[in-house]
């Protein structure tokens, strides 16, 4: 089977690479870029541990193939923290909230969280799980979960403040 030529840019970083057309973005990411923040949860959709950011939009790349990824922006887990190592202050609400137990839906979850938050700066409790309903966590119940982005908002909302 003949490859296509892709172009695409993960993290901040400019990637061309040969994948077969059926590859999903999910394999592409994970098996060609080594990129394993985004997990393999149920290759149905359901669960939203392959969650990625894609053109300003939450897509879980575990129903896309990295054909139709072709020139997009995409940004997962690893591309959250700064190049320092610091983390962003949803990772780091995560860790102080105990927004996560075992971790498998933490990536997802996280980069769901991340565009939530740039599409409703100041979410409810309520627009909060509506806006994650999409990812499933085995473990935690959610509430940590929507704690730990309710602080997230807030810290980003008033850091955006003191800069005005």
């Amino acid at each position: 089977m003949s490859k296509l030529h892709v172009q695409l840019t993960v993290n901040g970083r400019e990637i061309e690479a040969l994948a077969e057309p059926r590859m999903l973005l999910i394999h592409f990411l994970r098996e060609q870029l080594n990129l394993t923040g985004p997990h393999i949860g149920c290759d149905t959709s359901h669960c939203g541990a392959c969650t990625v950011d894609l053109d300003g939009k939450s897509v879980k790349s575990c129903t896309m193939f990295v054909a139709q990824a072709d020139g997009a922006e995409i940004r997962t887990i690893e591309g959250m923290a700064q190049p320092d190592g610091t983390l962003h202050v949803l990772q780091e609400m995560f860790r102080e909230y105990h927004g996560l137990q075992c971790g498998f839906c933490t990536p997802g979850m996280i980069t769901r969280a991340y565009r939530l938050l740039q599409e409703n700066p100041n979410p409810s409790d309520e627009e909060i799980r509506f806006g994650i309903s999409g990812n499933l966590c085995r473990c935690t119940g959610y509430q940590n979960i929507v704690v730990a982005i309710r602080a997230a908002a807030d810290q980003l909302n008033a850091a955006k403040e003191a800069a005005e």
